[in-house]
């Protein structure tokens, strides 16, 4: 197999998913062993590993099932514009929803 077909693989960006989602959440795993200003606790991990771990997947499905065009662009852009828009409600309650971080 090709380089360039492993890179494009399913198996391939499921675990490049998985791997990014890990060292997404280490970093602030790493910095509260430097600082007091992290403090996150067990259900900030389980929150952020849920919220990235379904946004990738969601790319992922995207991206099987829309081989090209405007409406996948579209559509990965929406999903990405979902996560910044729930992290950032999350973080400091832009919106003042019950669940806001604030």
């Amino acid at each position: 197999m090709k380089i360039q077909e492993k890179l494009h693989s399913g198996k391939f960006r499921i675990i490049a998913i998985l791997t990014l989602t890990a060292g997404i959440l280490a970093i602030p795993l790493i910095a509260m062993q430097f600082t007091d200003e992290v403090k996150w606790n067990l259900t900030d991990f389980i929150m952020a590993g849920a919220l990235l771990l379904s946004t990738g997947i969601a790319i992922e499905l995207v991206i099987r099932n829309l081989k090209t065009g405007i409406w996948r662009t579209v559509i990965l852009v929406f999903i990405l514009l979902v996560l910044f828009l729930i992290w950032a409600e999350l973080a400091v309650g832009i919106f003042g929803s019950p669940f806001a971080g604030s």
